[in-house]
């Protein structure tokens, strides 16, 4: 009889020639266990999705609960369900008063989709601005605004009319013109290594973005849910986008997409064409059972508040000769080596020690920390001492394979 390793690599999609191949048979809080009862700290939280940790008892019941009831029943948007609209209520009680309408989809890369479908449908222009370095996902329309040529290159013809400029960079605000639909960034770029807007960037943007009646799109598929010390980057930042596209926690470890705005740039999904943008699992109720939950969770065990101090700890231990700097805040974290060769050995090894850890896609000299916020002071040092151990092994061996 096959394993499962031999099962996975015949029969499932692989992303990549060398996967983490780590076998997992349940995972509680923070701790990863495989089928032999080794656990591993997740320092990744699946990137940042379960902020909640791994079976949350409030989630699960959320969960059991909403099955008990009833799955799917129709295409979203036809039926009024219970789960979809208390979501939807809640999140509009949590954000900025412009951000009421909340549309449900089943991914990021959805959430994209739709947030720029509906920018080009409420300003009739078809010109879009991104980010290098920045990251949006992987289908046509989200892969034509990352901000990667390297992953861009292999699938084109890509979305038209689609033009990239620089992240804190001043003077390339002025390619945003009355042509322009939107622009859509991360407020704080992930995958790019955690890089933060500077002198006041954001707020520029925001303005550009008036004076030419473009819509401002935020993306905060991965620094929403407190994941950088506060709810969403619009509260750190104070600056309040057009469109809010959310994923990731949102869904509390379930699939989960949404983009949100103003019931009248929603409203233009309606008609001319009807059915503007439709999903069939959108805002599936077993989904928006477990992302209320966990939302509420993040809130009354004021996982948001604690964040920053659990920041600081893993800055306060994490002192090696191989790291040059840890950024970040909340956590969201990115460790930097002093030699980008170090990172492959430290992540590939990371499982033998008990860790699980990840890449950045266009940073290759740091790894990324962004555990549940849920994770305790004893998880972190454990984690932090684990990690050094890993890094003095690096020290000696990485260079050599």
């Amino acid at each position: 009889m096959l394993t499962n390793r031999q099962l996975f690599l015949r029969h499932l999609g692989q992303t990549s020639p060398a996967p983490i191949m780590v076998e997992i048979s349940r995972a509680e809080g923070v701790f990863m266990y495989g089928p032999d009862g080794k656990k591993y700290i997740d320092l990744i939280s699946g990137v940042s999705v379960s902020n909640t940790g791994h079976s949350h008892p409030k989630v699960i019941e959320a969960v059991k609960k909403q099955v008990d009831s009833y799955m799917h029943l129709m295409v979203y948007g036809e039926i009024i369900q219970s789960p979809q609209v208390k979501y939807a209520e809640r999140l509009a009680g949590i954000l900025p008063a412009s951000l009421n309408t909340c549309y449900f989809v089943n991914s990021g890369s959805e959430a994209v989709e739709g947030g720029l479908k509906l920018a080009k449908r409420f300003t009739g222009r078809s010109r879009i601005i991104s980010f290098r370095n920045a990251y949006h996902g992987s289908t046509h329309g989200a892969l034509s605004v990352q901000g990667s040529e390297l992953y861009r290159n292999a699938f084109r013809p890509l979305l038209p009319d689609t033009h990239l400029i620089d992240f804190n960079d001043d003077s390339s605000l002025n390619s945003v013109d009355n042509k322009t639909a939107c622009v859509i960034v991360e407020p704080v770029q992930g995958e790019g290594g955690i890089i933060y807007p500077e002198n006041g960037f954001l707020e520029k943007l925001r303005k550009r973005c008036s004076e030419t009646g473009s819509l401002l799109i935020f993306d905060e598929i991965q620094t929403g849910f407190g994941r950088t010390g506060f709810m969403f980057a619009i509260d750190r930042f104070g600056v309040v986008p057009d469109i809010l596209l959310l994923a990731k926690a949102l869904g509390g470890g379930m699939p989960l997409g949404a983009f949100i705005s103003s019931e009248e740039i929603m409203s233009s999904l309606m008609s001319n064409p009807v059915l503007g943008h439709i999903t069939t699992f959108g805002g599936h109720p077993v989904c928006c059972a477990a992302g209320l939950a966990s939302l509420n969770v993040i809130i009354e065990e004021k996982l948001v508040e604690s964040c920053n101090f659990k920041s600081s700890l893993f800055k306060q231990e994490l002192v090696h000769p191989l790291i040059s700097e840890v950024r970040g805040e909340g956590l969201l974290l990115a460790v930097q080596l002093i030699d980008p060769e170090y990172i492959h050995y430290v992540i590939a090894n990371g499982p033998e020690y008990g860790l699980i850890l990840d890449y950045f896609l266009f940073c290759n000299n740091a790894l990324r920390i962004a555990p549940p916020l849920i994770i305790s002071a004893e998880e972190i040092s454990l984690a932090c001492r684990q990690l050094k151990k890993l890094l003095d092994d690096a020290m000696i061996n990485a260079k050599m394979k």
